[in-house]
This record gives structure tokens, C-alpha cells and sequence, in this order.
């Protein structure tokens, strides 16, 4: 492979940033430009040589991105943005409404190949990394039952979905696993769980000025795909509060498969992350998957994939040889 990896970032937020940081510690990739649909002058990148671009303007960069790299919002931003880019553009997302995958991935698919480019939807740690260790799980161990559980910690996703309702100025939400269903599982009971009986979610919220609290809580616990299956806390507080007390972005998780081999005997596979910034790391995790989806589309390869259709080895920088000698 002839020089660096060119690389694009679409959106300028705490992925965005976290995706330029990334891109700094790799030694095949480099960042060309910031695509953003803010006034490109009041941007300032990290690096202050790259330049900021008006999003509307990503066309005229076709020959000098190899992949852009797409840091918008899964509510509203991906669905719109992602077939528009794709159609133009070898691209990686982190598309994380799993219940739209399906949809999103038809509508990417359309657009990449008839442009003839690859576009890698739904990467990141979950969906992506805990995604391979679920298919593992039971792919390996096949009578048995598969856990995820997330958090404690700072979902970026489900902010940014609270931030959009009416009323709402700023706001996070932590999502809290189940101390019990947790012990229950790894303690090999395999017990058929409710969504509710794994999960709590906790909403911090700034509220607009004149917003009214009951409705803005009401359009929160009710949201489909996002906070109605959950039980659901709602804590309104000061701008101050917000800053002060919520502005980490701890996450982790874990997958955990607990099953039998043909024998009897129990098996437990448990695979975790613990994160003291999601964006930072979501963001280099879109960076190995940018790399894997230039080479796949060196290759010959089109249209929409997940992280269920990338070779490991295609992650790294390092030659299969080198991995032979050194990893396997």
C-alpha cells in the first residue's frame, strides 16, 4: 500500500475530536480534512493545520479522501448523512440504534454499491466489539445463553437522544447494570431476563428556559428504542451541576455466554471493557475499522458491512507475517 490512508471526519463533537486524537497515533493514516454543518470558522481542530470544512462541500473531496469517517448522531444524523456520504465516499459509522440496524444497513448498502464503496456501519464497542464476542459465544458454545450488560457509565448515544426533546438545553444519561442479574448469570443459573430486570437508566437534564419539567420527564420515559423498556430516572439540575459533576464520559460492559459442552460440564466466557472516556475510545475503534475498510475496498470489495464481515488481520497496521510471529 502506496502512502497513507487519507482520512476525512464528518462532525466535529466528542467522537469527532476523539476520532482526530486516534488518527494522531497511527502511523499509516492521516487526517485531511474536518467536515462540518457548522460555520467551518468556528471550528478549530486540534491540529490547526487541518482544514475545516462546510459539509456541503464533502463532494468536491472525493479524490482526496480514502474514508470518511462519519461522528454524527445515530437519532438523526446517520440516517440522513450516512447514504448521502456513502454515495460519494468509502465510509465508517457508529450506528448504535440496534433495533434500526437492520433498515440502516439496507439503506448504506443501496448507496455504496452503486457508488462501488464500502460502508462499514455499526462500529464501536457495542454494536462492534461486544457484537464479535456474542457471535463467538455462541458460535462455540452453542447450548447456552448470551448476557450483555453495560455500565456503569456515560452512553453518548442516549444523550445525544435526550439532548433533541423539546425543552431539553443539555443532558446525559448513565446506563446502570443490575448488580443481581449480573451475580445470577455468572454464577451459571441462565435466567430468562426482562429488559427491565438488566438494566436502570439515569437521566441528568438541563432544562430549557420556560421548558415544562413534566412534559420534557414524560417525552424521556416514553421514547421508544431509547428509554421506554427501561425503568427510567429523570433528575432535572443546573447547567453548573452538569459541568461540574457529569463532563467524564466513564462506559464499559460486559458479554458474557454461560453455557454446557456435550458433556454437562459448565462454560463461562466473559469479555469486558472498562472505558474512562467512551468517545475516545468508540473513536479508535472507527480508526482499525477505517483502515480494514480501505483495504477491503482495495480489494474490490462494495456496499454496506458490519464488524461480522472484516478479517481480524485487516485491523492492523502490521503485515500478516508479523502477526504469525507475534500474536498468533
Amino acid at each position: 500500500m502506496s502512502g497513507k490512508i487519507r482520512v476525512g471526519i464528518v462532525g466535529y463533537g466528542n467522537l469527532g475530536r476523539g476520532a482526530e486524537q486516534a488518527l494522531a497515533l497511527t502511523q499509516d493514516m492521516r487526517l485531511e480534512a474536518v467536515f462540518t454543518r457548522r460555520d467551518p470558522a468556528s471550528v478549530v481542530c486540534g491540529d490547526v493545520g487541518v482544514p475545516v470544512v462546510a459539509l456541503d462541500q464533502a463532494g468536491h473531496w472525493r479524490d482526496r479522501i480514502d474514508v470518511m469517517l462519519l461522528c454524527g448522531g445515530s437519532r438523526q444524523d446517520l440516517p440522513e448523512q450516512g447514504p448521502q456520504l456513502a454515495s460519494m465516499f468509502t465510509t465508517v459509522d457508529s450506528f448504535d440504534t440496534h433495533a434500526h440496524i437492520p433498515e440502516y444497513f439496507a439503506a448504506m448498502d443501496q448507496a455504496a454499491r452503486a457508488a462501488g464503496t464500502v460502508a462499514m456501519i455499526s462500529i464501536g464497542w457495542d454494536p462492534g466489539l461486544f457484537s464479535i464476542n456474542r457471535l463467538i459465544g455462541e458460535s462455540v458454545l452453542p447450548q447456552g445463553s448470551t448476557y450483555t450488560f453495560w455500565g456503569k457509565g456515560l452512553s453518548q448515544g442516549h444523550s445525544d437522544a435526550l439532548r433533541r426533546v423539546p425543552g431539553v438545553r443539555a443532558a446525559v444519561q448513565y446506563t446502570i447494570p443490575s448488580p443481581e442479574a449480573m451475580r445470577r448469570v455468572r454464577a451459571g443459573e441462565r435466567p430468562t431476563l426482562a429488559t427491565r430486570e438488566k438494566h436502570t437508566r439515569e437521566c441528568h437534564v438541563v432544562l430549557a428556559e420556560g421548558a415544562d419539567a413534566q412534559a420534557v420527564r414524560q417525552a424521556i420515559v416514553t421514547m421508544p428504542d431509547y428509554f421506554a423498556d427501561y425503568d427510567t430516572t429523570v433528575h432535572f439540575i443546573t447547567a453548573e451541576a452538569l459541568a461540574r459533576d457529569h463532563a467524564a464520559m466513564p462506559h464499559g460492559g460486559f458479554v458474557i455466554r454461560s453455557a454446557e459442552t456435550g458433556d454437562g460440564t459448565r462454560q463461562l466466557i466473559e469479555f469486558s471493557l472498562r472505558l474512562d472516556s467512551n468517545p475516545a475510545f468508540t473513536s479508535s475503534v472507527l480508526v482499525a475499522y477505517a483502515r480494514a475498510a480501505h483495504r477491503m475496498r482495495q480489494q474490490g470489495a462494495s456496499g454496506a458491512r458490519t464488524a461480522f464481515d472484516v478479517a481480524p488481520g485487516l485491523l492492523s497496521p502490521r503485515d500478516p507475517a508479523q502477526l504469525r510471529q507475534d500474536l498468533l
